[in-house]
Parts: C-alpha cells; structure tokens; sequence
C-alpha cells in the first residue's frame, strides 16, 4: 500500500531527544527526524509544553533554531504546537505540566512568542474554561492558528462556546482528565458531542483502553478523529530515564512513561506507526482507516493555517506492508527503504 507520508500534530520528543531542551542541537534534532522517518512520520509539529513566558521564549527559540540548521527540519518542521500555559491547574487535569506557570489566556503570548521565529506556531491548545479563553481562540484564528481543547474542564456549554469563537480540535481527548468525573456530564462528553471539534486519540492501550477508544471512534465517526502520539525521547529507545522539559521520565517495560518517582504519565513512548497497528489489531479501523487517521486527517486539519500562511509541504509519501509496517517513505527529495519490518528502532514503539 501507498499512502501520503503520516502527520503527527504532537511530539514532544523522540529518539532520546528533547524538543523541549533548550539546549537543543540541529543534529540531535535530525536524530530524532529521522527516527521519525523510519515510521513513516513526513510532517509534524514538534510540541513545547507548559512553562513561564522566558522559558517558552528560550525553547521555542532553541527549536527553531535546530529545524532550520538541521537537514530534515525544514522539510518535516511547519510549525509548532503550544501545549499551554493556559490550561487548567487543578489536580487531574494539569497532568504533567506544571500548575504554578499556568494562567489565563493571554491572546497576545503566541505573538509575542512567534516573534523572530523562522517558523510560526501553528496550534495552539488550552483549556475553553478559563476567563478569556473565546478572546484568545479568535485572536489565535486571525492569526492564522489552529486552537485545540485540553487540560480542560468544559463543560458542553463552554465547549460550544470554544467552537464557535473557532477552535476545531480535541488535544488527546480522553486524557488530561481526572479519573473521577460526573457520570454523563463532563469534558469528555461535551468535547466528543461537539461536532465542530475533531479529536485526537493517543491509540498505546495506555492513555485510552482499547474499548473505550472504539466508542469514541465510533462517536466522533471517521471524519472526525485523527491519530496523534504525543511523543516524548522515550518513543523509538529502549526502556530507562529520559529528559522531558526540565523534569526526567522513566519510560517502563510496558511502555509507560511517567514522571520519575510519580505515577502521573507524561506523554508517550508512542510510535504513530504502531498506533495504526493497534488501530487494527484491536478491531477499530481497517488498514486503510488507520492510515487515513494517522496522514490524510491530521494534514486535512493542517491544511487551511498552512495555506493562510503560504507555507508549501513537499510532497510525500509511504510505502506499506499488509502489516502495516513501512517500507519506504519520501519528503521531498529524502528518500529512506527499510527492507526489514522489525529494526531496532520499531522494537520500542510500543505496539500494544
């Protein structure tokens, strides 16, 4: 099977790489870039995490840095995503990020930020609830950004307030929530009832029980939903300690990742390939489906702020086995053939 390359709209890391670190070099950058590649992985948006206003600035600055030093960068790097800080700092809901830098939205940060950028921040997640969240999704709008729900507490009235000031995405809906909610009204609920909203699903048997995720498939139908992993440096490496925005994780046997010494799980060990493969082996999604959740709807969704902001994609593609492991894969003028389906680098991608 040939499909276009996959797209992963959040990744935090990869490879044993931090794109969070500012410290972060061109080369460790195409390390991870072309772990990605060897999943099929052509587009995504390298994710920057909760932090005070300097450090969001140093990182950022760092990661731009990096994708247009590095090789793959300018060919697979669009754009960022911005996972907070304007997301909700109640226990449950904060997850990994850290409460004490969250606050209301600002609608002028992702600006400020953005600024001397070569690469602009194209996604925007944050929680509906809070005081000033419509003012900050239409400000990211005119600008030429895709606003997502998460962290968050909404309920169906706030959650429909956020879509119609024009946010359209559910960041890893399912998670970011605490285990004890209302019965029937909840975030949860009233983001998978939104029809405006489509959801990303982090599809590991971790984040989301294989069940529950094909009811929510089911609710939000198919084109309503996309594949995401939200990757750390713990994704495509072998079980141990990683970096992840100034904290350290430890990614288990199993494929956890959590905070180390904690249990509060921080991102994923996820490969976007092995995501589709669950997909599959649990019964949610043909083939065909799984790649269409992991390539042609994330770049659906991408489609219009990139336009907006004339930015062009190479074109790209990806080679399949029946199992759905890559064969080939092309972005631009890189090309990568990987005749053996169990490399060292997809033994840690955590097929459930």
């Amino acid at each position: 099977m040939i499909s276009p390359g996959l797209v992963d709209l959040q990744v935090n890391g990869f490879a044993g790489v931090d794109f969070n670190d500012v410290a972060l070099t061109a080369a460790a950058l195409d390390r991870a870039l072309e772990a990605m590649l060897g999943t099929g992985v052509t587009c995504c948006l390298p994710t920057i995490i909760t932090a005070p206003e300097p450090v969001l600035r140093a990182r950022l600055r760092a990661l731009d840095a990096a994708v247009a030093g590095s090789r793959l960068g300018p060919l697979m790097c669009p754009g960022f995503h911005l996972e907070g800080p304007f997301l909700n700092p109640a226990p449950g809901y904060a997850g990994c990020h850290p409460p004490e830098a969250m606050g209301p939205p600002d609608p002028a940060l992702p600006t400020r930020l953005e600024a001397g950028l070569r690469r602009p921040i194209l996604l925007l997640t944050l929680a509906a609830e809070l005081p000033g969240a419509a003012a900050a999704i239409r400000a990211a709008r005119a600008e030429a950004r895709l606003v997502a729900i998460g962290h968050s507490a909404a309920d169906f009235a706030e959650v429909s307030a956020a879509a119609e000031a024009g946010a359209t995405l559910s960041t890893h809906l399912g998670n970011g929530l605490p285990q004890s909610l209302p019965k029937l009204a909840n975030p949860l609920f009233a983001q998978l009832a939104e029809d405006r909203l489509s959801a990303g699903f982090i599809a590991d048997g971790i984040h989301l029980p294989p069940p529950a995720l094909r009811v929510m498939l089911r609710a939000k139908g198919a084109g309503r939903a996309f594949l995401v992993t939200d990757a750390t440096a713990a994704a495509a490496a072998p079980p141990g300690r990683y970096p992840f925005a100034g904290m350290v994780v430890q990614r288990g046997a199993d494929g956890t990742v959590r905070q180390d010494g904690g249990t509060t799980l921080a991102g994923s060990s996820l490969c976007l390939d092995a995501a589709m493969r669950n997909l599959v082996a649990w019964g949610a999604a043909t083939p065909e489906e799984a790649l269409r959740l992991a390539g042609e709807a994330p770049a659906a969704l991408l489609a219009p702020v990139l336009a907006a902001r004339n930015i062009a994609l190479p074109p790209a593609e990806a080679e399949w086995s029946p199992a759905l492991h890559v064969r080939r894969v092309r972005v631009g003028t890189a090309e990568r053939r990987f005749p053996c389906p169990t490399d060292h680098q997809r033994e840690f991608c955590q097929d459930a």
